[in-house]
């Protein structure tokens, strides 16, 4: 059995600087499974993985932080194996975390520097990070669904309707914005503050607001909530009219064929006179 480090400073001992990188891997992660490994906090799940730790996300994200290349591939090639709707590209965002000797911790974007090793720290980042790379992924997807949005609005601007054949499409657009919803409300919590967050001092929680702010966490989930209704809404409207315009033709069939009953019932008694 592998004992259990005391913290973080046992791990990144002569260490002055590191790198924290996110990756998106699919919808879910088994937790489970990684529990052979040392567990420095339950909840999120941290663990000492090689020579620096990984912190994993049930809504399948793992941040990793100070691995070495050949432990990074190994690791998220384990990782893949316990994952649920794998994605095909993985994403991934990075900063470099630093030590430095001082009274304040200092936040950039594409940077940090801690005056000590903290678990707590660690956590911040880990949760600001996967969430922006929940963003990052679906902003992605939103722009893929604009694409496939624009050549039918296109056409409907020439024909005054969409053709039938881009009815899977537009059902697409809307399962997917759906499921984007469920996501980054439901099960990344974007807006939420994380759990182990509420019983810490005012030092950490005010790390987690000046990090939250500068990745924009909150500004990027509001727009991209209004583009999902924006695609929510259009793709509903496009398939009432592909409904209404089916409808009418089905109307205009059974008045043909009314019109033709007519005229053969007629040309019978006609015959007959």
């Amino acid at each position: 059995m592998i004992t259990k480090p005391e913290n973080l400073n046992d791990i990144f001992a002569r260490r002055e600087d590191i790198t924290a990188q996110a990756f998106i891997l699919g919808q879910r992660l088994n937790l489970r499974a990684f529990r052979e490994y040392p567990v420095l906090k339950n909840t999120p799940l941290m663990i000492k993985v090689g020579d620096g730790v990984v912190v994993l996300f049930r809504y399948g994200v793992v941040v990793l932080f100070g691995l070495t290349g050949e432990q990074k591939e190994h690791f998220l090639e384990q990782a893949r194996e316990h994952i649920n709707q794998p994605q095909d590209n993985i994403e991934t965002e990075s900063m470099t975390i630093s030590k430095i000797d001082g009274e304040k911790d200092i936040v950039l974007f594409d940077s940090v520097k801690l005056i000590n090793w903290d678990v707590d720290r660690l956590l911040v980042i880990a949760d600001v990070l996967a969430k922006s790379q929940v963003l990052s992924y679906h902003e992605l997807q939103i722009g893929k669904m604009f694409d496939e949005i624009d050549p039918i609005a296109q056409e409907m601007q020439k024909k005054g309707y969409p053709k039938g054949r881009q009815t899977r499409s537009l059902l697409r657009n809307i399962a997917t914005t759906l499921a984007t919803q469920r996501n980054i409300a439901g099960q990344a919590e974007i807006l939420d503050k994380p759990d182990f967050l509420w019983d810490k001092e005012p030092v950490v929680q005010g790390f987690f607001v000046r990090l939250e702010d500068e990745f924009e966490l909150r500004e990027r989930h509001d727009a991209l909530k209004e583009k999902l209704e924006l695609i929510f809404r259009t793709s509903e409207m496009m398939l009432n009219l592909m409904n209404a315009r089916h409808t009418l033709h089905v109307e205009w069939y059974i008045v043909i064929l009314i019109v033709i009953e007519i005229i053969i019932t007629l040309g019978e008694k006609f015959l007959n006179w």
